[in-house]
């Protein structure tokens, strides 16, 4: 049996998924599964890495007690967050997450440098506070980046400490608002406006491309690039046609759409979508929608009284519900999500259960009208939608998807970021399979439901 690891890292919990082909069918095993390296450090917040890269080590170790070792393994992560390292290579701490709110305060002196619309002309990247590219300039101010001499987004940087190989991939990398959406590579003119050194920044690699070899264990393995952003995984594992939609449902919602070629014309600057990598040089483009990251927080401010499935049947019971932005600042980073919603709809005694079907009832208002800005945009007449990720098992935001949008909408699967994952190092190990193929083989090797 030849084994394949993901190692899927979201921004609350990550997983190591050990993937194999029997009987023609893709099979998926969990084989760890760690959570809690979000930190508050001297007032901001920042990633754990020592803990990152040690639940990553043990994840592996774990594999070869199974006695089920993986051929290859390749490393996603949610996007824009990076690892400075200097000249030693060693790591330039703390390692800031995207929701502190260092940037929040730079994008209108960074504006008269660079401006959004001459910034999008070029990267066709959304505009979002927590953007790479803030958060440089932010360290840059700082004389964080004076030291600096390696950029490793999160993916490259694990997978760095996996081989002792420094690689920045293509996916991930254009997340930051820096790689040019044309020539699909660093763009220079930027950097240098905004007076970031290029010599940080290696050359662009692709996913389904060798990484080095594992070191450090008592096996022999190939780490390998999967589309190390996790939506671009995610998207790799749907199917949706030409015509299609998909939402990459967990803490975000991404909504979008495949295409061979940026969208970089002022209704998608002013409609706030953003051309980002997928495999194969394809372009997702997509809007970012703020998601069950809403409710994860409501049920933390409830002290896990209720499981998300007994949350989503207070919702269904409940008759009531009010309209609210999900992508509001004030649900960024809230002390109490329950608060924030209730100071934005301006009502200090709204109930639980009805701020909880606020959030399934704008999540799926908040699809319609992406969906809508698409076939707009892109003059795309849009007959489906798939849902995939941990949140297309929620059949009640699937309903209200399928209900709003009025499409025809399909669920699963679920572990898509992970089986993405999986097929870019199938892709790698094995050159006659397709893009194509490879999502044949997904289609048929999941339960991919109708949504009635």
């Amino acid at each position: 049996m030849t084994y394949h690891l993901a190692i899927d890292i979201g921004a609350s919990s990550g997983r190591h998924i050990l993937g194999y082909i029997e009987d023609g069918k893709i099979r998926l095993e969990e084989v760890h599964r760690f959570e809690d390296y979000l930190k508050e450090e001297n007032g901001s917040l920042t990633w754990d890495i020592e803990k990152l890269v040690r639940e990553v080590k043990t994840g592996i170790a774990k594999c070869e007690k199974l006695g089920k070792i993986p051929s290859t393994v390749a490393v996603d992560t949610w996007g824009v967050d990076y690892v400075l390292l200097d000249e030693n290579k060693k790591e330039i701490l703390p390692a800031v997450a995207y929701r502190d709110g260092r940037t929040a305060r730079i994008q209108e002196e960074f504006s008269k440098i660079v401006t959004q619309k001459e910034l999008y002309e070029k990267t066709g990247i959304q505009k979002a506070e927590f953007n790479s590219i803030y958060q440089l300039y932010c360290d840059k101010k700082s004389g964080k980046l004076d030291k600096a001499k390696y950029f490793l987004m999160m993916p490259d940087y694990i997978a760095f400490k996996l081989t002792d190989v420094i690689k920045n991939e293509y996916t991930e990398a254009s997340t930051t608002n820096l790689i040019n959406a044309k020539t699909k590579t660093w763009d220079g003119e930027i950097l240098d406006k905004v007076g970031i050194k290029k010599e940080i920044f290696s050359e662009i690699s692709l996913p389904c491309t060798e990484v080095g070899n594992l070191k450090g264990f008592g096996f022999e393995s190939k780490v390998i690039l999967a589309p190390s952003h996790d939506t671009a995984s995610a998207v790799a594992a749907c199917s949706v046609g030409e015509n299609g939609v998909y939402i990459s449902s967990g803490t975000w919602s991404l909504i979008g759409t495949e295409n061979t070629e940026p969208v970089l014309k002022k209704e998608a600057l002013e409609a706030n979508f953003t051309n980002e990598g997928g495999i194969n040089y394809r372009y997702r483009f997509l809007k970012n929608i703020m998601g069950m990251w809403l409710l994860q927080n409501v049920r933390k401010n409830l002290n896990k009284k209720y499981s998300y499935d007994e949350m989503m049947h207070l919702a269904e019971r409940c008759g009531r519900h009010e309209a609210i932005d999900p992508n509001s600042p004030l649900f960024n980073a809230p002390e109490n999500m329950l608060d924030a919603i209730r100071t934005y709809l301006n009502n200090s005694e709204l109930e639980t259960d009805v701020i909880i079907n606020s959030i399934y009832h704008s999540l799926a208002a908040s699809y319609a009208k992406a969906v809508k800005e698409i076939e707009h945009i892109s003059g795309k007449t849009v007959d489906v939608i798939n849902i995939v990720g941990g949140g297309s098992k929620d059949g009640y935001l699937n309903r209200l998807t399928a209900e709003y949008t009025g499409k025809r909408v399909l669920a699963g699967p679920v572990e898509a970021t992970a089986t993405g994952n999986i097929i870019s190092q199938m892709m790698y190990a094995d050159k006659s399979l397709t893009l194509e193929k490879a999502r044949e083989l997904v289609k048929n090797s999941f339960d991919i439901q109708e949504v009635r």
